[in-house]
């Protein structure tokens, strides 16, 4: 019987950082078409701390029984495969766990995933890089499907949050794709928006054709649409009334290796920027977890295990 274990991070009974537990489980077996990897690094995103505020659970979003499992994003190195899967023991890949409603996640020594899920590294990219990028490039990316084509006439774009993870690399994508793109941001971040080859706002008036809400600002971002324009947020179940015949829609992160593969080797050729604040180690998630909920923070925390 495998006596090792494995730390895991968690909450039971949510109120805000400090509920943070850290647990010692089995080290978990893959499945078929399952991998197993030894975590490098996991970057904490928004919504771990909508899930250790209690809010998500208060909504009736998270109703795991006795605890819930923190983190999504990460790197690592495949330790153990299922039946049916191709990848190797030894491989480096970079992947999120779907979801918010769970007993695990990626704030933890290790983690099992579909094999399907998870990207293999391009040549050269740190596990830190790696692991700061998995959800906002893909959560960028599906956002942009559920956006559609541009239009011949109202192709406006404002992006919301365009200096974070997200809003960065949507305001990136969609710009390649036609629109015409710009990115809401403090004052501080305007070179860095610039830098992305879109314009720049840090107090944008109404009336956008379309708002990419990666900011999370809801109905005040709706409120920035033009009547009969179009809202795309990024909270699943929390969509803001729509208002004016605005479209209001939201994008569903789902893991998907094969996309997060061309878009890690996006971030090679330089295309999207990458931005680490600060990395600390799993035991002392707590602090980190304080460090991005104080706010104005300018790239990814990251925990390593």
């Amino acid at each position: 019987m495998n006596q090792q274990t494995s730390r895991r991070a968690v909450v039971r009974t949510p109120h805000g950082p400090e509920s943070i537990e850290i647990l010692d489980v089995p080290v978990p077996e893959p499945g078929q078409g399952q991998v197993r990897v030894k975590v490098a690094a996991a970057a904490i995103n928004p919504v771990d701390l909508d899930v250790t505020g209690g809010g998500l659970h208060r909504l009736g979003l998270v109703t795991q029984p006795e605890h819930t499992g923190l983190g999504s994003d990460f790197s690592g190195v495949v330790e153990a495969a299922g039946d049916d899967v191709e990848l190797t023991v030894g491989t480096r890949v970079a992947g999120f766990v779907g979801g918010f409603d769970r007993d695990h996640g990626a704030h933890a020594d290790h983690v099992v995933v579909d094999a399907a899920d998870v990207a293999v590294l391009p040549d050269g990219m740190c596990p830190n890089v790696a692991a700061s990028l998995p959800l906002p490039l893909t959560t960028a990316a599906q956002l942009l499907e559920v956006l559609g084509a541009v239009p011949a006439e109202g192709r406006r774009l404002l992006v919301t949050g365009a200096a974070g993870g997200v809003g960065a690399a949507v305001a990136v994508l969609a710009a390649e794709r036609g629109w015409e793109v710009t990115g809401l941001a403090r004052p501080g971040d305007e070179a860095f928006v610039h830098g992305l080859g879109v314009g720049f706002t840090a107090a944008p008036r109404a009336g956008w054709d379309v708002v990419a809400d990666a900011a999370a600002m809801q109905d005040e971002a709706v409120s920035l649409v033009r009547a009969g324009g179009k809202f795309v947020g990024v909270k699943p179940g929390l969509e803001p009334a729509a208002e004016r015949g605005i479209a209001v829609d939201v994008v569903v992160s789902r893991p998907d290796g094969r996309l997060l593969a061309r878009l890690l080797d996006r971030v090679v050729d330089g295309a999207v920027p990458v931005r680490i604040h600060a990395t600390l180690p799993l035991a002392e998630v707590v602090s980190a977890y304080q460090l991005l909920a104080k706010g104005g923070v300018r790239g990814r925390v990251l925990v390593l295990p």
